[in-house]
């Protein structure tokens, strides 16, 4: 399945490559900020079905420099659909999420690498064919830890690699998806 830009958790975590560093100012500064709607879709294979996947994501950005080095930080706040449709009975299943990911502290490593430390928080939520109540639902906050490559050029993000990524702490409300394979289950189950 194609990575989704701008997601909280499953996407959450491209926004990362956000990175660079500027001049050292004093206080914290906007790089860039702005709206983003996106909308596309897609067929693929998956749970062994033919699916099309429908996404449907806005919100707001805001990339700051701050501390002393000048590094960037990204905030986020979004909310989307994402569904899922069965193309061969048509039904179809639907995910609605709403959250914010934000840089808590980005650390220049010394050897063209940076370190990231973010947090996602919100909720996501899967319901069926006929709609009702919520089949799974999340709720809460993510703290994870991502190291990037900036790749020869700090202020430019088109050239980085996240080389690893790992959670650092999980604190969730309601939390639905815990073990197994919630996906194609929920796939089978509702649209299968």
């Amino acid at each position: 399945m194609r990575t989704i830009r701008r997601l909280c958790t499953v996407a959450l975590v491209t926004g990362l490559t956000l990175l660079g560093m500027g001049s050292a100012p004093a206080a914290a500064r906007p790089i860039e900020q702005g709206h983003f709607h996106d909308s596309f879709s897609e067929v693929f294979e998956n749970c062994g079905l033919t699916l099309r996947s429908d996404v449907d994501v806005e919100g707001r950005f805001l990339a700051n420099s701050q501390g002393p080095d000048g590094l960037i930080y990204f905030t986020e706040v979004s909310h989307g659909t994402l569904s899922w449709t069965n193309l061969a009975n048509g039904k179809t299943m639907t995910a609605s999420f709403a959250g914010v990911f934000k840089d808590l502290k980005v650390t220049d490593n010394g050897d063209g690498t940076v370190t990231i430390v973010s947090m996602s928080s919100g909720n996501f939520r899967v319901v069926g064919p006929e709609g009702g109540a919520a089949l799974r639902m999340s709720t809460g906050t993510i703290r994870f830890e991502v190291l990037i490559d900036l790749g020869g050029t700090p202020t430019d993000p088109s050239d980085d690699t996240e080389l690893d990524f790992q959670i650092i702490m999980e604190q969730t409300g309601l939390n639905e998806f815990e073990g197994g394979d919630f996906f194609c289950d929920d796939v089978q189950l509702l649209i299968g």
